[in-house]
């Protein structure tokens, strides 16, 4: 009896149209969402496609009820409806899964679950819901193990526990804030099946990104917002990809730079035979030896988890070295603190930028001279000088495009990739003579990548030396001179980017074929 009341209670709502109707939103003033109309159907997926900070993850949170629009409605089913919270939402059958998983770490699944579920029995929670977890998991192919940590999982594997939290609680509209933005291109692959799958069986789905390969391959629809205000929408199997760009940019995005030959100059950085241990205290480096040079773009390819944080956290100074020696023309850094490491010449764009990038309740000015508050031209004995950093934000904010009203603005405050554009800023406006970048383009739309991306090599050109980490093998061989493969805290080869055994770089990744 209790199982056939479970089962009642989380049913999928019956939604077979919701539309949202001249929706407007400001933030002190500033319009986030300006007059936005959207509408979508049972069995359809639409694509919400815009640049960083276009105004999307305002739209779907206002839509989740957690913002209030300033104007508009939203009305499902013909009728209109006010949402006030996301209790609200959850109960008209509309559920989201955030960009950043909102779940309990030391939790298991069977207990994130329970939490997040409004029907949860007083007697026996668990039992029950591993009940419901396994026929979901069976129904849309989940595989996942219902008695693990939220820690021990993948990426993956937590956007799954998400979504069954959703279909739990009856959601008829599932809403996807940037889904792939943290997983590898496997996990990519099964998140696609299953929502192809949950649209098979009647599911509506808003799938946000700023990936048009994505948009492309998933979506029957999209709907293009730049600066807050719908750019255009179509069919998606009535455009291509440039086209999308356009909308979403304002003018043609290159695809595909070209990239400068240039002679090699002096040695800037030289490893050698580094040991490091990971964060378990278990090896994650083993005897890694390379040098990289002076108009030089040397890339290190591989699966997420086989040693790149680890190499570009003992590098920069934040990770300690076992054994082995790094050294900046000619000078040990071996060990040194990351202030002696960047005045000696090094820069680092950190894979977790709100972690490790910036200080987010401070100004963008504050951010601006993190590392960098010590220079005599932003300090004196006991005071800093704060004219200049002023003037320097702004300057950095101009020719990096960061997107705000003000350089007085909490750094929190700033969508995701105008944060790595004012971080890239920073770290660059020294003339570093090695820039260490980990996934500098992560998360960001296909014009700000664009932008990055020529940056980098317009930093190589200026005769710097970068070390990229990505897991995005098109930028590898776009911007690299050579290519460094790491599988399990070894490289398998390090090559140029022209040489026709890197034909084979899925073997080198996947640890079988070592040159």
């Amino acid at each position: 009896m209790l199982s056939r009341l479970f089962f009642k209670k989380s049913i999928m709502k019956k939604i077979k149209c919701l539309e949202m109707k001249s929706i407007s939103k400001s933030f002190h003033g500033i319009p986030a969402n300006q007059d936005i109309n959207l509408s979508i159907e049972s069995g359809e997926i639409v694509g919400l496609l815009g640049e960083n900070g276009a105004g999307k993850t305002t739209l779907m949170n206002i839509l989740y009820g957690l913002y209030q629009p300033d104007s508009g409605q939203i009305n499902i089913n013909g009728n209109r409806i006010r949402i006030n919270n996301p209790v609200e939402s959850i109960s008209h059958g509309i559920g989201m899964v955030h960009q950043h998983f909102m779940l309990i770490k030391n939790h298991s699944v069977i207990e994130n679950i329970a939490l997040g579920y409004k029907g949860t029995p007083f007697f026996f929670p668990k039992m029950k819901i591993r009940e419901k977890v396994h026929l979901f998991s069976k129904k849309f192919d989940f595989r996942i193990d219902p008695d693990k940590k939220i820690w021990q999982l993948s990426a993956g594997e937590q956007q799954r526990v998400e979504i069954i939290k959703a279909l739990l609680n009856g959601a008829a509209l599932l809403i996807l804030d940037e889904p792939t933005s943290v997983l590898t291109p496997r996990e990519i692959k099964e998140l696609i099946s299953i929502l192809r799958g949950m649209k098979a069986k009647g599911h509506m789905i808003i799938f946000i990104s700023h990936k048009l390969d994505e948009i492309m391959e998933i979506c029957d629809r999209v709907i293009v917002l730049q600066k807050g205000k719908i750019a255009g929408s179509a069919d998606t199997k009535d455009t291509d990809k440039k086209s999308l760009a356009r909308m979403m940019v304002g003018r043609d995005v290159v695809f595909n730079i070209n990239k400068e030959k240039l002679a090699k100059g002096k040695k800037v950085l030289s490893v050698e035979n580094i040991n490091v241990n990971g964060d378990k205290g278990l090896p994650a480096l083993n005897n890694i030896s390379f040098e990289l040079f002076e108009n030089e773009i040397l890339g290190v390819a591989g699966v997420s988890g086989n040693g790149q944080r680890e190499l570009a956290e003992a590098i920069t100074g934040i990770r300690p070295i076992l054994s082995g020696k790094v050294k900046i023309k000619g000078r040990d850094i071996t060990n040194k603190s990351p202030r002696c490491i960047y005045d000696n010449g090094v820069s680092h764009v950190p894979e977790e930028r709100i972690r490790f990038g910036i200080a987010p309740g401070l100004f963008l000015y504050d951010n601006a001279i993190l590392k960098q508050h010590h220079l005599k031209k932003f300090s004196s004995r006991y005071f800093l000088r704060y004219n200049r950093i002023k003037n320097h934000t702004k300057t950095i904010v101009n020719k990096f495009k960061v997107s705000t009203h003000s350089i007085n603005t909490r750094v929190r405050n700033l969508s995701g990739g105008n944060i790595q554009k004012l971080i890239l800023g920073r770290e660059v406006s020294e003339q570093p003579q090695l820039l260490v970048a980990s996934h500098p383009t992560y998360g960001l739309d296909v014009g700000a990548t664009e932008f990055l991306r020529k940056h980098l090599l317009e930093l190589r050109k200026q005769g710097s030396s970068v070390l990229l980490f990505s897991e995005d093998l098109e930028e590898i061989f776009e911007l690299c001179d050579r290519i460094a493969v790491i599988f399990d805290g070894r490289f398998m080869a390090v090559l140029d980017s022209d040489d026709e055994r890197l034909c084979d770089i899925g073997l080198m990744m996947a640890g079988s074929k070592k040159i």
